[in-house]
């Protein structure tokens, strides 16, 4: 099974994420910007998500609440700055659970195609302040990243066979 890379450096304002997906990079850019998709793989499997707004086009906006067993939410938003189809896509990212709204990060997400029908993608997360970044590390993103980039896996192994 493939493995998310995260990586902070100490002092840097930037999380790099890495993930190689077995399937076809135009297929792994629609699982990003399709709103039917995205409910499918985004977050913990565990919790239940609610698809407020998502809108994939340049200007446009997104909110989802993930919400746990014991009824927490958790709140996500951001603007789309750039989607450019399958290459790149870049957007805000502000999760509403960090104390005090305003740490907001900037995504850059780049699909290379590969060998054998494979899509390596490379998210940049630059933050505000490294204790931003920090804080978002603390947060257990990289353990709700982990699990959805597991059923992202699972949805594209779904998508494929449902072609063939």
């Amino acid at each position: 099974m493939a493995n998310t890379n995260v990586h902070a450096e100490p002092g840097k304002q930037e999380i790099i994420i890495t993930r190689i997906f077995d399937a076809p990079r135009d297929l792994v850019f629609k699982a990003t910007i399709d709103p039917k998709l995205i409910v499918e793989w985004i977050g913990p499997r565990e919790y239940k998500m609610t698809l407020e707004r998502f809108e994939a086009r340049s200007g446009g906006s997104w909110r989802y609440i993930h919400e746990d067993n014991d009824g927490n939410k958790f709140g996500f938003h951001g603007i789309f700055h750039e989607i450019t189809p399958p290459e790149r896509a870049i957007q805000t990212f502000e999760f509403e659970g960090l104390p005090e709204n305003g740490h907001v990060s900037l995504e850059t997400a780049r699909f290379e195609e590969l060998a054998g029908g494979k899509t390596k993608v490379i998210i940049q997360s630059v933050f505000q302040s490294v204790a931003d970044r920090d804080g978002m590390i603390q947060s257990g993103m990289e353990r709700g990243l982990n699990e959805s980039h597991e059923r992202l896996d699972e949805l594209l192994r779904k998508l494929l066979s449902e072609k063939t």
